[in-house]
């Protein structure tokens, strides 16, 4: 191997093993923060019920517990192979600490399904902290980062490959700028790209966190916008954020519905909507600077429960890309090329 590698939850890898590269996916996560509170005891049962074909559709537009918790190392496995066979190499989980990371988790789902699997670290918005976290200053936060990444999670040995994903919330907490400071800290130490969840509900936000970034003196070819998807609506800006240097990912690929149940003020574009500014981001020049991914969080989103599985990507999205004129080669820097930049880690 040369001095440059990735780091997987089974060890340090040649970059040329990647293979087609999904970097925001959640193989285990728990995103259940409990009943909305004005919920009614109707309401409430449905919350609570377990995810079936006859309330499938009100799951996509609302967030039962169940919806909300992939906890099964079998149904992660079986995704998983799936992937692989459709021509899947990696699989970047970057679950946050506090939605149930699970290291030794996601080594036995590697190990099971021969899926490269890399692990983030980090934390997510400010509702899922824990209690303590306001307490800890930036600098113990990024020495946790640091040791995730550099000599593995608590006493496990199992090293993250990633930073992130990030949460920033609206209006930002000062508690998530903390925590983002931290991770610049961590990305400046270690060279791992650095992968922010963007506020909903600003379509400023990115640019937001950009400045918060360059006043930190990031490296900004290795830090990665996502969910652009459901933030930035018009071609200029999207341009205009590429321009700042980071990476943006388009990663909600299978939401094909306009209705976006966590900000429904804003309609969410289809996948052939994402491909046209993937292409314009192209055409301007920016084709070193697009992932693409699925951010599979939710039970409905897998085969198993009638989602659009781990291979849409794979299957649908790519030959679709294909049609409407994206060439091989750009879709290889998309999949394969970019993913293999961010993830590389030097000796």
């Amino acid at each position: 191997m040369s001095d440059r590698y990735v780091q997987t939850v089974l060890g340090k890898i040649d970059p040329e093993m990647l293979g087609h590269t999904q970097p925001h996916e959640h193989l285990l996560c728990d995103l259940w923060t409990g009943v909305p509170s004005d919920a009614t005891a109707s309401d409430r049962a449905r919350y609570l019920e377990p995810v079936r074909l006859s309330n499938r559709y009100w799951n996509r537009r609302n967030h039962s517990r169940d919806d909300l918790q992939i906890l099964s190392i079998d149904d992660a496995v079986e995704e998983s192979i799936a992937f692989r066979a459709a021509g899947g190499g990696t699989l970047v989980d970057v679950t946050p600490v506090c939605l149930a990371r699970d290291p030794v988790g996601l080594a036995s789902i590697a190990r099971m399904s021969g899926v490269n699997v890399v692990m983030g670290s980090g934390y997510y918005t400010q509702p899922y902290h824990s209690p303590s976290l306001a307490d800890r200053s930036e600098s113990e936060i990024a020495a946790e980062i640091i040791r995730d990444i550099r000599d593995g999670v608590g006493e496990t040995s199992i090293r993250a490959g990633i930073i992130g994903e990030i949460g920033m919330g609206w209006p930002l907490h000062p508690d998530e700028a903390k925590v983002l400071r931290a991770a610049v800290i961590a990305q400046r130490d270690t060279g791992a790209a650095l992968s922010i969840h963007p506020s909903r509900g600003n379509p400023n936000a990115p640019f937001d966190h950009i400045r918060m970034l360059e006043r930190s003196s990031v490296d900004m070819s290795k830090v990665i916008m996502g969910h652009i998807d459901r933030t930035l609506f018009d071609v200029e800006s999207v341009l205009r954020l590429a321009e700042s240097g980071c990476v943006l990912a388009y990663d909600l690929f299978g939401r094909e519905h306009s209705y976006y149940s966590l900000d429904p003020t804003i309609d969410m574009p289809n996948d052939a909507i994402r491909i046209k500014y993937i292409q314009a981001l192209i055409e301007a020049g920016f084709g070193d600077s697009i992932l693409i991914s699925q951010d599979m969080c939710r039970k409905t989103h897998l085969t198993k429960f009638g989602g659009e599985g781990s291979t849409h990507i794979l299957k649908h999205v790519l030959p679709t890309m294909r049609r409407k004129g994206i060439s091989s080669e750009d879709i290889d820097r998309i999949v394969m090329g970019t993913p293999k930049r961010l993830l590389s880690l030097s000796s």
